[in-house]
């Protein structure tokens, strides 16, 4: 049953020709001119007339508003629009640095620019230092190393999350700062 519903909504829910039932509707013919406010019925066979179809395009309006044209057409050009908007879309995704608190200073550097890379194509940042055996005493280190990097990242980089234990690692996150 649920099923069910879930594929319904994905359905246009567009109500076009015989599905419209309201007493009166203002009607908009193809030129984009108005007909008139007249019953559903006679706008139906004035779109009939000229091979077209009648749509409701606003059903809260004071009378529900329809227009006289091609539907195949116009759910193709609201199909379009819909993808056009789908590929503008950026999700942002969680890329991740790993290190030790150990590490040299280049190594470092290339973390540093990897992380600006990720931040500056949208993405969040996770700063991950692992700890081996007993260098988990060393967890001040580590958090002194997540610190140096969100400072020198702060150009590009809000810290969303401060660093923080999470077993044998010290976690940062940060997230790409909103240009103006």
């Amino acid at each position: 049953m649920r099923d069910k519903r879930r594929n319904n909504s994905n359905r246009d829910l567009t109500k076009t020709n015989e599905q419209i039932r309201f007493p009166t509707i203002r009607v908009i013919d193809s030129d984009g001119g108005q007909v008139g406010i007249i019953s559903p019925r006679e706008a139906l066979v004035l779109a009939q007339e000229k091979n077209l179809d009648l749509v409701l395009i606003s059903e809260t309006a004071d009378p529900p508003v329809c227009k006289i044209m091609d539907y195949g057409k116009y759910k193709y050009e609201q199909d379009k629009k819909l993808k056009e908007a789908k590929k503008k879309q950026h999700n942002a995704d969680v890329k991740e640095v790993k290190m030790r608190y150990k590490i040299e200073e280049h190594d470092y550097n290339v973390r540093v620019k990897n992380a600006q890379r990720f931040l500056k194509s949208g993405d969040k940042v996770k700063a991950t230092v692992s700890f081996r055996g007993r260098e988990i005493q060393h967890a001040n280190l580590a958090e002194d190393l997540l610190r140096r990097m969100a400072s020198d990242l702060e150009d590009f980089a809000e810290v969303q999350q401060y660093p923080k234990r999470e077993g044998r690692n010290m976690m940062m996150l940060l997230s790409p700062k909103k240009s103006t």
